[in-house]
C-alpha cells in the first residue's frame, strides 16, 4: 500500500475548498460546466483535494491526466492522457477534425493547429459527457507540454454549456501562469489544530508532545511533510531547506538500505515518464536486474507501487529518487529505457532517452534530436520543437552544424514566444565564426525578437542591418528584408520617425530591382510625397500578375486604407477571410476578420462588425493569444463608447508593441472624442497621432486633427492638416478620400460648395458613418450661419444615418443639433444586435446566413450546445420561436448598405 498516496477521507479542515469543488461539480451536473485551478506549494494536499472531487462525484466519469516534469518536451502528451479513455467517441467527430486530434497524437501523418486540434478535443469531450457528466482532473499541470496545456485552457473555457468539469492543480509559483486565466483556489497549509489530529492519526509510531509541536513547526501546514517528515528520523532546521526540499529528503530516506538493484529498478522508474510497466521490466532486463526480488525489495518503500501501471506515491517522490541517483545511474537508466523504447511507435522518447544517456556531445544523436524537432512542429508542437532543437545544439560537435542548429532552434524559440530563449541562444553566436548570409540571419532574428518589447526600437535598426549584408549576397532577399522592417514597424506601429530612418537606410543600400515596385512605391513616397508616389501604390497594389495582398495582405491593406479605396479594402478583407478559411491559417483568418470588421465599421454595419470581432476573439482565445486590438478601439470609437474604448486603451498601452500601437491609439482616440463632442482632448489626441506624419499612421487622423482644430479656434492647425489631406486625397483619387476632404475644407474656410460637394461625392460610395458625419457638419454649418430650416434637412438625414449604423456619439450631437433648432427628436430605437452580446450576435448571423449548429460550433470554436443555449437567447431577447424566423428576416440582424 501506499501509505503517502491522497486519500480524500483523510481530509481535515478544507471546507471551503471542498465547497468550491462541490459547487463545480454540482453545476456541471446541471449542464453549466466550469473550471477551476488549485494553486499550492508542493506537498500542501492539492492531490487529495482532486482524489475527494473523485470520490465525490459519484454521478460523474471521471478522467485523468497529470504533467510530467521529465516529458514537458513532448507535444501533446498531457493531452493525449486526458484523451485517450474518450477515443471511442472519435468516430463522433466531423472527419478534420478526428483527422486533426490522431495527427496531434502521432496516429496520422498531418500538421494541424493547435487551435483545430482544442476544437477536435471540445468535440471529443462533449461527446462523452452526452453519456455522463465528466470530471477531468490534471494534476501537476505546471509540467504540461505547453501544447496541451494551451489546448487544455481552451476546454476550460469553452465548457461553460456543458456537462463537464475540470479541475487543475499546480504548484505556486513554478509554471503553467496561464492558468491564471481560469477561476483559482489557493491552497493553504492546514492549522496548527488539524496538523495535529493528522500527526496523531498517521503516524507511524508515537509522538511525545515536544517532538510533535517541533514537526509541526517544520512542516508549515503541508499535510505531506507532516507524514513523511517522522518517516525520515528526524527534520533539517527550517533555515536551510524548503518544505518540499526536506520532503524529498524524506524520501530519498527511505531508498537506506537498499539494494543495488532495487535502488537501480526505482531509477529506472522515475527516469520513464510514462508508468509503462512493459517499458520498465524489458529495460530491466536489458540491465540484466532480477525483476521480482528487486521489484518486492522496492516496493516495500512505499515509494512505488508495481502492477498494471508503475505508479509513484507522490510527484516528489519521482523527483526524490532520480536527484537521489548519481549521473552515472541516471545515464545507464536513460540509456536502458532508450534500448526498449520502440524507435518506430517512440521515435521522440527514444531519442529524448538516447540524449539523457549521453556523456557528451554526440551529432548522431543530435541529428536524432533534429528529426524530433521536425515531427513536433508537423504536430503543431512549436514549443517542443524549440526544446528538442536546443538540446541538439548542446549535443553538436560539428562547429558548422552547431551554428545552423543554434539559429533553427532560436527561429522555434521565437516562434513559440520564448524571446528570452531565443536571444539567449544567438547570444552563444557572438564569438563563432559567421558568414554573412549567418550574420544576417541573427540580425533578423534579433531584430525580430526586438519588436516583441515595448520601447525597443532597435528592431527595424538590426533588420536594415540584416537586408545590407544580404544586398551583395541575394539581392531580392536582402529586399525583402527592407520589406520585413517596415511591415513589422508599421504592423506594430513604430512611431516617431522609425519609418522615415528605415526607408532612408532602403534608398541608399538596396540593391535595384528589374522593374519598380513595393519597395520603390514606398520609397517614392517618403521621398517625394503622394502625388508622385500614388499611381505606383495603386500599380502595386493590385499587381501585374497578382495583388499585393496574396504576398503582404497586412501592407496592402494598410495601403488600401492609405489611399482612401474602401472597395479594395473589402476585397482585402474578404480574401483575407477566405484564404484563412480554406487554409486553416488562424493567424490570417485572425487578420482577415479584423479587416473585415473595419470595413463593416466603415460602410455602418455594426452587425458585421460585432460579428467578426466575436469570431476573431474566438479564434485567439483557441490559440491561446490575445485578441487583436486595433478594430475593437475603432470599433468601440465609432459607437462612441467610451468606458469600454478605455479599457482596450488600457490592453493597448500595456501590450509587448512599441510606440506605434500607441499612435493608432491616439487617432481612434480622437475618433472618440470628436464623436462626443470634446474637442479639446480630440485635438490633443490628434496632434500626437500626427506629429511625425509617419505614413500609414498619420493619414487617417487628419480629419480628426482638422474638426477638433477648428472647435478649438485652431486654425492655423487645421489649414496646414487640410494642406496634407488634400494631397493625400487627391493623389488617392477616390470619392471617399475627396468627399472627407471637401467637409474638412468646408469646416476650414466656412464655404457652403465644399459642404455641399462633399455629400454628393461621398453618396457615391455610401459609406453611412461618413455620409452621415457630411450631413452632420452641413447641418451644423448651417444652424450657426442662421439657416435653421436647411439645417434640420441635413441633420435629421444625419441622425438617421449614423444611428442606424450605431455612430451613437456623432448621432446625439446631430439630435442636440436638431433639438437647438426647435425640432423634437424621437429617442434612438434599439438596434437588435444592441440586445444580444457579441458572440450572440455572431451565432445569430451564422444561422441566419443557413448554418447549423454544428458548423456554427466549428466556426467560433465553441460546443454545439453553447451555440444552443445561445440560440435559446437569442430567441427570447428577439421574441423569436425558431431558426427560420432568422433565415426569413436577416434584415433583423444587418444593415442594408447606403445606396
Amino acid at each position: 500500500m501506499l501509505t503517502s498516496s491522497p486519500r480524500s477521507d483523510l481530509l481535515l479542515g478544507r471546507f471551503d475548498e471542498k465547497r468550491h469543488m462541490d459547487e463545480l461539480t454540482g453545476e456541471a451536473a446541471s449542464g453549466r460546466g466550469g473550471a477551476l485551478a488549485l494553486r499550492g506549494e508542493a506537498g500542501i494536499g492539492k492531490s487529495a483535494l482532486l482524489a475527494h472531487a473523485a470520490d465525490t462525484a459519484s454521478a460523474f466519469r471521471v478522467i485523468r491526466a497529470s504533467g510530467s516534469e521529465f516529458e514537458q518536451h513532448l507535444p501533446y502528451s498531457g493531452l493525449h492522457q486526458l484523451c485517450v479513455p474518450m477515443l471511442e467517441h472519435l468516430d463522433a467527430l466531423p472527419h478534420p477534425r478526428r483527422d486533426d486530434l490522431r495527427a496531434a497524437f502521432g496516429m496520422a501523418e498531418g500538421a494541424p493547429d493547435s487551435f483545430h486540434i482544442g476544437l477536435a478535443a471540445l468535440g471529443l469531450l462533449t461527446a462523452a459527457a452526452q453519456e455522463r457528466p465528466l470530471l477531468c482532473l490534471i494534476d501537476d499541470a505546471q509540467w504540461l507540454d505547453r501544447a496541451s496545456l494551451q489546448v487544455m485552457l481552451f476546454l476550460g473555457r469553452r465548457i461553460t454549456t456543458d456537462p463537464i468539469a475540470m479541475l487543475f492543480a499546480a504548484r505556486s509559483g513554478d509554471g503553467a501562469q496561464e492558468l491564471d486565466e481560469l477561476p483559482g483556489l489557493v491552497i493553504r497549509g492546514l492549522n496548527d489544530k488539524d496538523a495535529r489530529t493528522l500527526l496523531t492519526t498517521r503516524s507511524p509510531f508515537p509522538l511525545d508532545d515536544q517532538v510533535r509541536d517541533r514537526l509541526i513547526a517544520e512542516a508549515q501546514g503541508s499535510p505531506l511533510a507532516l507524514l513523511e517528515l517522522p518517516r525520515a528520523g528526524g527534520f533539517v532546521q527550517p533555515a536551510m531547506s524548503s518544505v518540499p526540499t526536506r520532503i524529498e529528503h524524506g524520501f530519498q530516506a527511505r531508498l537506506t538500505g537498499l539494494t543495488a538493484e532495487a535502488r537501480l529498478l526505482l531509477t529506472v522508474a522515475a527516469a520513464d515518464p510514462t508508468g509503462d510497466p512493459g517499458l520498465l521490466w524489458a529495460a530491466a532486463r536489458h540491465l540484466g536486474l532480477d525483476l521480482t526480488p528487486s521489484s518486492a525489495e522496492a516496493s516495500t518503500t512505499g515509494l512505488a507501487e508495481f502492477g498494471h501501471r508503475i505508479r509513484f506515491c507522490h510527484p516528489l517522490a519521482r523527483s526524490a529518487v532520480y536527484r537521489a541517483a548519481s549521473v552515472h545511474e541516471r545515464r545507464v537508466a536513460h540509456g536502458a529505457l532508450a534500448e526498449a523504447t520502440d524507435p518506430t511507435g517512440a521515435p521522440d522518447r527514444q531519442a529524448w532517452h538516447r540524449a539523457q544517456a549521453g556523456a557528451g556531445p554526440d551529432d548522431d544523436i543530435a541529428t536524432a534530436l533534429e528529426q524530433c524537432a521536425s515531427r513536433a512542429r508537423a504536430r503543431g508542437g512549436v514549443a517542443a520543437a524549440a526544446a528538442f532543437l536546443e538540446r541538439s545544439v548542446a549535443l553538436s560537435l560539428d562547429p558548422e552544424r552547431r551554428v545552423e542548429r543554434t539559429l533553427a532552434a532560436a527561429q522555434a524559440h521565437f516562434d513559440a514566444g520564448t524571446t528570452d530563449v531565443a536571444e539567449r541562444l544567438l547570444a552563444t553566436l557572438a564569438t563563432a565564426t559567421l558568414d554573412d548570409h549567418q550574420q544576417a540571419r541573427v540580425d533578423l532574428l534579433r531584430g525580430r525578437t526586438a519588436f516583441t518589447r515595448r520601447h525597443d526600437d532597435a528592431g527595424p535598426i538590426l533588420m536594415t542591418r540584416a537586408a545590407q549584408r544580404l544586398s551583395a549576397l541575394h539581392p531580392q532577399q536582402a529586399r525583402d528584408s527592407f520589406l520585413d522592417a517596415l511591415e513589422m514597424s508599421l504592423v506594430v506601429g513604430r512611431g516617431g520617425g522609425v519609418i522615415h530612418k528605415v526607408v532612408a537606410v532602403a534608398r541608399s543600400a538596396a540593391p535595384a530591382s528589374d522593374s519598380p515596385d513595393l519597395l520603390d512605391a514606398l520609397i517614392e513616397l517618403v521621398t517625394n510625397g503622394y502625388p508622385t508616389a500614388a499611381p505606383l501604390l495603386h500599380r502595386t497594389l493590385h499587381g501585374e500578375h497578382e495583388p499585393l495582398w496574396l504576398r503582404r495582405p497586412a501592407l496592402a491593406a494598410m495601403i488600401a486604407i492609405e489611399l482612401w479605396d474602401p472597395r479594395t479594402h473589402t476585397d482585402i478583407a474578404n480574401w483575407l477571410v477566405k484564404d484563412g478559411r480554406e487554409s486553416g491559417s488562424p493567424l490570417i483568418l485572425r487578420l482577415g476578420l479584423a479587416q473585415q470588421a473595419i470595413d463593416a465599421v466603415m460602410t455602418g454595419d455594426l452587425g458585421q462588425a460585432i460579428a467578426a470581432t466575436a469570431e476573431e476573439a474566438a479564434i485567439a482565445d483557441a490559440a491561446g493569444v490575445p485578441p487583436l486590438t486595433y478594430h475593437r478601439l475603432h470599433l468601440a470609437a465609432q459607437r462612441g463608447r467610451r468606458e469600454e474604448f478605455e479599457e482596450l486603451a488600457r490592453e493597448a498601452r500595456n501590450a509587448p508593441h512599441g510606440t506605434g500601437q500607441v499612435t493608432n491609439l491616439h487617432s481612434t482616440t480622437a475618433l472618440l472624442n470628436n464623436g462626443l463632442a470634446d474637442y479639446p482632448a480630440a485635438l490633443a489626441a490628434a496632434r500626437r497621432a500626427t506629429e511625425h506624419d509617419d505614413i500609414f499612421l498619420t493619414g487617417s487622423a487628419l480629419p480628426e486633427l482638422i474638426e477638433a482644430a477648428v472647435h478649438c479656434d485652431e486654425h492655423a492647425v487645421a489649414t496646414q492638416a487640410l494642406a496634407s489631406l488634400t494631397e493625400r486625397t487627391e493623389a488617392g483619387g477616390t470619392s471617399v478620400g475627396r468627399g472627407i476632404a471637401a467637409y474638412a475644407r468646408g469646416l476650414v474656410t466656412g464655404v457652403e460648395h465644399h459642404f455641399q460637394e462633399s455629400v454628393e461625392l461621398l453618396t457615391k460610395d455610401g459609406l453611412a458613418p461618413y455620409l452621415g458625419r457630411a450631413h452632420l457638419l452641413y447641418g451644423e454649418w448651417l444652424r450657426r450661419e442662421g439657416r435653421r430650416r436647411d439645417g434640420r434637412l441635413h441633420l435629421r438625414t444625419a441622425h438617421e444615418l449614423l444611428s442606424k449604423a450605431g455612430n451613437e456619439g456623432f448621432a446625439q450631437r446631430a439630435a442636440n443639433e436638431l433639438r437647438a433648432t426647435g425640432e423634437r427628436v424621437r429617442p434612438r430605437s434599439e438596434q437588435p444586435y444592441e440586445k444580444l452580446t457579441m458572440q450572440e450576435v455572431a451565432v445569430a448571423r451564422l444561422v441566419a446566413s443557413g448554418a447549423t449548429s454544428h458548423e456554427v460550433a466549428g466556426q467560433l470554436f465553441i460546443s454545439k450546445r453553447t451555440v444552443d443555449a445561445h440560440l435559446r437567447n437569442i430567441f427570447r431577447k428577439l421574441g423569436l420561436t425558431s431558426r427560420r424566423q432568422l433565415k426569413d428576416h436577416p434584415e433583423l440582424l444587418t444593415h442594408e448598405r447606403f445606396t
